[in-house]
């Protein structure tokens, strides 16, 4: 059959290896679920088959559930049937006579999970590629094929909702600790410890995990404590997580059919909602982002990081982390030796480093303090102090450097003109921007920043470069603070703005996170640097002095020295352990009480028109490539509420018009809300950014 292939071997154990064809992944639509069926149907009328291994024979994916495309194209009657066709042949699974058990290498979620949780036995090899996990609530949905049910009384009610309301994918070794798989074997043994659980019937789970009474008991007593949580992570803009709450909590002391059919329920309701419509779109734009690019691209294997300072250290640990060899460099010796305690600290924080990976990291790490030949390496980031003069004086000497080689010159500026720190070459052709941001370790997003000279092989290279070190990247216009900082700052200003005629710290913040933003306006200044926020605040309104001003509290607070977490306050005052509160001091720089009555629905709504419609004008100055490279960046790079699907699909969900006739009321005395001429022709036409 074309995606599952049956063998029996001559002891009387059946391997079915699944190896979807032309495809990198194994994944369920409704013909694999039919396939799948009919060999789990011949093996229960072969009476010689003794127990069954499921494989993949895949490179590093075990099998990654539904296909995601499916449910998009079914109407609500053919979305039920093919949830129940899932629950079906999982079921009959389940129930073969014969022990089964799943030999995991690679990722095994969503479906895949759910599918080696009908097995009655799991093994995984511990390798990178490995890991176990339900990531179902992070797309809108809950695990229904059998995962809310079935986990819960394999692994115990605790690690259960650990798992699903996470959305966690576990490495093997942190997946035997939490029960969701029974053994770890290296993955050229992976088979024999398979053929081993066979023959030896499958060794007893853990009673204790799959006594109903017990995880009933412990779901009854934890289901506040973990519904206060949820709500107070996600405010209830998430429905999924507390769907599964209740599918999960009720699993022990319902049969297998009703916990199923409550799956189903959830399911069928969950799927037809925009919050799930456009947590699957943006899951979709991380896929294509991960795509390689058409045409060939060699890996690149050396790389030179100029400055040792956060952003140097953080792009010279993951470079390293993902097997460059790396020269970091820097004038001044106790910075090089600063920025290396600064990558060891890194390699040991994140507990996903062995030992040995830890050092062979830093082994592949040479730092030096003096100019050294670069013709070796492949590309130079620049991640110097953000000063355009010394930016080009540096570039100059690259060039000099490595000329008359094919080696990229790449700055990680986050505001300043690309095109003009190329004009300091003799070849700016080379010259590109790749914007890594703030922490490096944690952002998944990179922009690649194209500047008239830069010739297309450049873009296209740098491209490849960010997806080998498992980054996303998204192709953006040489222009003033790029395409995030963009449409962020005009965001920042306003709260700074808001704060200083009148609006309390905690009422625009707090607007803000009911939004969806994992962090309010003023916390993030303070997060940034009250003074960098300030310098690249600046660069913008000097571009765009019609509509942006810098608030003159950013300079009061600078000059008072509260530049934010770095200096222990700022809007907030910081204090050890992370624990925040508002910085009343800050009270005393306010210059009117206009904003004091606005209403957090009022604060909410202004800063979210202005993100939409400086959204709106990088469209419309073509920035990026379309309305769902901005959505994605602006969800990628500031964590604009997912679930809301970026400030353009937003925009949409909301009615243009609507959003159009708020900001011309507010333009009428606020010059930054006029809305962009693009918003206006799409509103006056009926039209959605994505219909164009």
């Amino acid at each position: 059959m074309p995606n599952i292939r049956r063998e029996l071997r001559p002891d009387g154990i059946c391997l079915l290896w699944f190896d979807r064809a032309h495809s990198p992944a194994n994944v369920f639509d409704p013909d694999t679920l039919r396939e799948l069926d009919e060999h789990v149907r011949a093996i229960a009328a072969d009476r010689a088959t003794i127990g069954v291994v499921i494989l993949s024979a895949k490179e590093k994916v075990f099998h990654a559930g539904a296909d995601l495309h499916t449910p998009a194209g079914l109407k609500e009657d053919e979305l039920l049937r093919f949830i129940e066709l899932g629950q079906e042949v999982f079921n009959r699974l389940e129930a073969l006579r014969v022990p089964k058990v799943a030999a995991i290498h690679g990722a095994c979620v969503g479906g895949g999970y759910e599918m080696a949780l009908a097995c009655d036995y799991r093994v995984a090899s511990p390798d990178h590629a490995t890991r176990i996990g339900l990531p179902e609530v992070t797309l809108g949905l809950v695990p229904a094929w059998g995962g809310s049910t079935r986990l819960p009384r394999v692994a115990g009610m605790p690690c259960a909702l650990d798992v699903i309301l996470g959305g966690k994918m576990l490495p093997a070794k942190q997946a035997l600790r939490c029960g969701l798989i029974d053994e770890i074997a290296p993955r050229e043994h992976l088979l024999a410890a398979a053929c081993r659980a066979i023959r030896r019937n499958v060794p007893r789970r853990r009673a204790w995990l799959r006594w109903p009474p017990l995880n009933g008991l412990i779901g009854r007593v934890m289901t506040p404590f973990v519904r206060r949580q949820v709500m107070q992570r996600t405010r209830g803009n998430y429905p999924a997580a507390l769907r599964a709450i209740q599918i999960v909590t009720a699993s022990p002391w319902s049969s297998l059919a009703a916990s199923l059919r409550r799956e189903r329920e959830a399911e069928l309701e969950l799927a037809c909602s925009e919050v799930c419509r456009h947590l699957i779109s943006i899951f979709f734009l991380q896929e294509h982002a991960k795509k390689p690019a058409p045409g060939e691209a060699k890996p690149m294997a050396r790389a030179a990081v100029i400055g040792a300072g956060v952003m140097g250290a953080g792009i010279a640990q993951w470079l390293s982390a993902h097997g460059l060899r790396v020269l970091l460099r820097d004038v001044d010796p106790a910075r090089v030796a600063a920025g290396m305690a600064r990558i060891r600290k890194l390699f040991g924080e994140r507990r996903v480093f062995s030992e040995i990976e830890a050092r062979d990291g830093m082994d592949r790490i040479s730092p030096v303090a003096t100019d050294v030949p670069l013709g070796g390496v492949d590309i130079v980031i620049e991640a110097a102090v953000e000063k355009m003069a010394l930016k080009t004086q540096l570039f100059a000497r690259l060039d000099e450097q490595t000329q008359g080689r094919d080696i990229i010159l790449a700055t990680n500026t986050s505001a300043l003109s690309i095109a003009q720190i190329a004009n300091a070459t003799q070849d700016p052709g080379r010259v590109v921007g790749i914007h890594f941001f703030n922490p490096v370790h944690k952002m998944q997003l990179v922009e690649i920043v194209a500047a008239p000279q830069t010739r297309p092989e450049i873009v296209q290279r740098a491209v490849r470069f960010a997806q080998q070190i498992g980054k996303l990247p998204v192709v953006v216009k040489d222009s003033p603070g790029f395409l995030v900082n963009r449409i962020l700052l005009p965001y920042l200003i306003e709260a700074g703005l808001l704060f200083e005629a009148g609006a309390r710290v905690a009422d625009v913040d707090e607007a803000m996170l009911d939004f969806g933003m994992p962090m309010g306006p003023l916390r993030l200044i303070d997060e940034v640097g009250v003074d960098i926020a300030a310098d690249v605040a600046a660069t913008l309104a000097e571009k765009f002095s019609d509509r942006l001003r810098v608030p003159e509290l950013l300079a009061k607070l600078i000059a008072d020295g509260a530049l934010g977490r770095k200096s222990g306050r700022g809007f907030y005052v910081h204090a050890r352990g992370g624990k925040t509160t508002a910085n009343e001091a800050t009270n005393r720089f306010r210059s009117g009480n206009a904003a004091a009555e606005l209403s957090r629905a009022d604060l909410q709504r202004r800063l979210a028109l202005l993100l939409v419609n400086e959204a709106a004008r990088c469209v419309e100055e073509g920035i990026a490539s379309g309305p769902a490279d901005v959505d994605f960046a602006m969800v990628m790079g500031t964590g604009f509420a997912p679930f809301r699907g970026g400030p353009l699909r937003f925009a949409e969900s909301s009615g243009l018009n609507n959003v159009v006739n708020d900001l011309t009321r507010l333009a009428a005395t606020r010059p930054q809300y006029a809305p962009c001429e693009l918003l206006r022709r799409l509103a006056a036409k009926g039209k959605g950014f994505y219909e164009t």
